[in-house]
């Protein structure tokens, strides 16, 4: 791909895919409305995660350098300039917060009912960036909280009330991948990771592990909790317990592949290992067929 579209990490926006779950389990995936102001906080969230990737390697372009696969971005490896690159990034936030707000409503891209949950995503990375990501814990925190704003805007965004199961999940899968990504960095980069990430210093494998132990077994934990509650067999009936084998397996299959080095990218990780993709794609299928 072109420099600059490597620049947008488009494959990235899977990752905005969470604004949909709101859908699914509020059961209004039949209603068009609801269904378009989804679109439009997919399309949002995506023009804004570019412009906050873009800000991100203007602001780390010097320890990209340092980083064996990161130095081959196109503003550390000097492909883009620091002028092109700023103006892509102030494009994709123009128009992600017009989106947002509404400004396309003409078009079939309504606006939140909560745009405040999109300036809290850019504040949340703005302060990740300039001091967040330099303390320990704190910055797996930061990561996570995207991930809840992308669930909000896909339920209080608009109109459906999020459940606290699906917010407990949400949480603890995302600190979960955010634990696993500091792991990824730390094993590949050994003693030179502080020249690339400070905080790294503060994190150790063994530490690290045990953080994985607590947020995997509470992600799991959560989710088989939810589809056996009360609420959820009333909502959903009582066939969604089957679904658990495969969240079981996908997060056992991620720990084995941070194992063997991988892991440290959940998105390429899909692509890579066919068996997360798999288990991903049936617990999809079987999630609609339960819901339907």
């Amino acid at each position: 791909m072109p420099p600059l579209i490597v620049l947008l990490r488009p494959y990235q926006w899977i990752k905005n895919g969470f604004v949909f779950a709101g859908p699914l389990f509020g059961h209004a995936w039949d209603d068009a409305q609801v269904m378009r102001g989804a679109f439009s906080a997919f399309l949002a969230f995506c023009l804004l995660s570019s412009a906050v990737y873009v800000g991100n390697d203007i602001h780390d372009r010097v320890e990209d350098r340092h980083h064996p696969q990161k130095r081959r971005r196109p503003l550390a490896s000097g492909q883009v300039s620091l002028t092109a690159a700023g103006f892509v990034g102030v494009i994709c936030l123009v128009f992600g917060l017009a989106i947002a707000w509404g400004a396309f409503s003409a078009w079939g891209l309504p606006g939140s009912r909560t745009p405040w949950i999109f300036l809290a995503y850019l504040g949340v990375n703005l302060a990740y960036t300039g001091w967040l990501k330099h303390i320990v814990i704190l910055d797996v925190f930061a990561i996570a909280s995207g991930f809840l704003l992308r669930l909000l805007a896909g339920t209080l965004g608009l109109g459906i009330t999020p459940s606290h199961w699906l917010l407990m999940c949400g949480l603890m899968l995302t600190l979960f991948l955010g634990f696993a990504k500091r792991r990824a960095e730390l094993a590949a980069l050994g003693g030179e990771g502080v020249a690339h990430r400070r905080v790294l210093g503060a994190y150790s494998l063994e530490l690290l592990d045990q953080f994985l132990t607590v947020t995997s077994s509470a992600a799991i934990l959560a989710y088989c909790l939810y589809t056996v509650s009360t609420d959820t067999i009333a909502r959903h009936g009582e066939g969604l317990i089957l679904t658990a084998p495969l969240v079981v397996y996908g997060f056992l299959r991620y720990l084995w592949r941070l194992k063997q080095g991988g892991g440290g990218d959940p998105t390429l990780e899909l692509s890579r290992d066919p068996h997360l993709g798999i288990s991903l794609a049936l617990w999809l299928v079987l999630l609609l067929i339960m819901l339907g």
